[in-house]
């Protein structure tokens, strides 16, 4: 027998997975969730219950025993309810038999449909800040995902003109997520109309990731998918995660055109199966019950009050923080304090007790900036930005 400190690992991590950094969110996540009174500003979850009347539909299908698979494109009532609410909402319509795929939320849904779509060495553009998966799924689908930064002075909403910069002839598509994880920026229909020329001309797809359409203060949002002859190029990614306060049900949904689908079920088929059953039924009530339709006014309503404390009181102890009209993230600029964001983060954390991300965690462009959710009650986001303010007014 060889001795146990002479044995040599048969297994090497492929250099696609080393290359990839742990998730930045997890980071302080993990070290916050070790430490007694901390206030989270971390984490991306709504500190909602999931609303009764979804709930009540998710045990239903328990106490009926609906606890087998589904078909591998998901429920076909969730698909047509997918279909529906699309329509409704954006005037764009998925055939819910060939079109509409639910995945393990958005998260599978970007894993299969890189996959799915990007071949080696193949570049995709994404817009920075951005989403921490992004850069990820690219590089796991042996592409290379090609930042392209976008500034507060510009509310963060990409410019045609920095594309056109970074595209080269390898340049296959883009992968956009409006409203915008980590800065809570909106695209407006003006300049999406400018990203869907770019794609257009230089004949990309798109992969828009929408999962926070429903949160949006103030303005209205535009689905990328709508856009004048944008559904044949566009991947359209959503889910209940964000919306109906439901991201341990784990359920979203992928549209596009029938041959892309087929392709993105082809791989969904062999490492997923099919999404929670449970879960998807719930989503069905989600998108038909009214009073689950109330209950996300009701939510969108409570952040938005969270929103201008937060983004107020940020303001006023000296981080400049552009106004966010989507998802619950602010984005304060800390290089006044002088510390960059791994300093800041973690002497916030062990000095105050405050949790949040640094920006660099969301690529490049995000360094300098600190991402704070305010997913949490109103109660609490008072007393974490008075133990910023002791925080920097120490400095």
């Amino acid at each position: 027998m060889i001795p146990s400190a002479a044995r040599v690992s048969p297994f090497t991590l492929t250099e696609r997975v080393q290359k990839v950094p742990p998730s930045g969110i997890r980071k302080f996540f993990d070290i916050a969730a070790t430490m007694p009174e901390v206030i989270s500003l971390g984490i991306g979850e709504p500190d909602f219950v999931t609303p009764a009347a979804i709930l009540d539909a998710g045990r239903r299908s328990l106490d009926r025993g609906q606890t087998g698979y589904t078909s591998n494109s998901g429920l076909i009532e969730l698909r047509q309810a997918v279909s529906d609410h699309l329509q409704r909402l954006y005037g764009v319509r998925y055939d819910p038999e060939t079109e509409i795929l639910i995945t393990v939320g958005v998260s599978e849904a970007l894993h299969v449909a890189a996959l799915s779509l990007i071949e080696t060495g193949d570049e995709v553009l994404i817009p920075q800040p951005c989403y921490v998966a992004y850069p990820a799924v690219v590089d796991f689908a042996g592409g290379r995902a090609v930042p392209v930064p976008t500034f507060a002075a510009q509310q963060f909403q990409v410019d045609r003109a920095d594309l056109e910069q970074a595209r080269t002839s390898r340049t296959k598509g883009m992968l956009i997520g409006y409203p915008n994880n980590p800065t809570g920026a909106v695209m407006d229909r003006e300049h999406l109309l400018e990203v869907a020329a770019f794609a257009e001309e230089h004949d990309l797809w798109v992969f828009s990731d929408e999962i926070y359409d429903q949160l949006v203060y103030g303005v209205k949002h535009t689905c990328f998918a709508g856009l004048p002859g944008m559904r044949e190029r566009t991947l359209l990614l959503g889910g209940f995660s964000k919306d109906y306060a439901m991201t341990g049900w784990r359920v979203g949904y992928a549209c596009g055109p029938a041959e892309v689908i087929a392709g993105l079920r082809k791989v969904h088929q062999y490492i997923i199966m099919s999404a929670p059953t449970a879960g998807q039924h719930a989503a069905v009530a989600a998108l038909t019950d009214p009073a689950a339709a109330a209950a996300v006014a009701h939510m969108v309503a409570a952040y938005d009050e969270r929103r201008r404390c937060i983004v107020d009181g940020l303001n006023a102890i000296g981080l400049p923080t552009f106004e966010p009209r989507g998802a619950f993230y602010a984005f304060p600029d800390i290089r006044p304090t002088g510390l960059d964001g791994d300093t800041f983060s973690t002497r916030l954390l062990y000095e105050h007790k405050v949790a949040a991300v640094p920006g660099e965690a969301f690529g490049e462009a995000g360094r300098g900036y600190l991402r704070c959710s305010y997913a949490t009650s109103l109660e609490r986001i008072q007393e974490a930005l008075a133990r910023i303010r002791r925080f920097v007014e120490g400095l």
